[in-house]
């Protein structure tokens, strides 16, 4: 697909901003090589370039290196409690693991299992 370049400013942008973006480096052999974007938001902070990631950052513990198939984990929690979309993407010298925010996404999950919820107990009581 050829995304305008318009358009694809925008989403970036928008991600930036609203998503608050965040990324970060790894490495084949498992060492944090670089990061950026609002790591601070997701309690991410007091980084080592070249030190082993998943001892720096515990929820990716086990899951580099990738396998050349990027990979997707909905709503984790992050290590200040955060709830972060995260997308791990295999490239030539390492992996990329991209954060975004996913808030919002909790608070819907959570508004659906309330109702399920009080029906399943409306339904007990009747």
């Amino acid at each position: 697909m050829n995304i305008p370049f318009p358009v694809s400013t925008y989403l970036i942008d928008f991600m930036k901003e609203n998503l608050s973006l965040a990324y970060l480096f790894v490495d084949k052999d498992g060492c944090l090589s670089s990061w950026g974007g609002k790591l601070n938001v997701y309690g991410i902070g007091n980084l080592q370039q070249g030190e082993d990631a998943s001892q720096q950052i515990i929820f990716l513990e086990g899951l580099l290196p990738l396998d050349d198939m990027p990979f997707f984990l909905p709503c984790v929690k992050t290590n200040n409690g955060m709830c972060a979309d995260i997308h791990l993407l295999p490239d030539k010298e390492g992996d990329w693991v991209l954060l975004l925010d996913a808030t919002w996404d909790e608070i819907q999950i959570f508004k659906v299992q309330q109702e399920i919820n009080s029906a399943r107990l409306m339904e007990q009581k009747s």
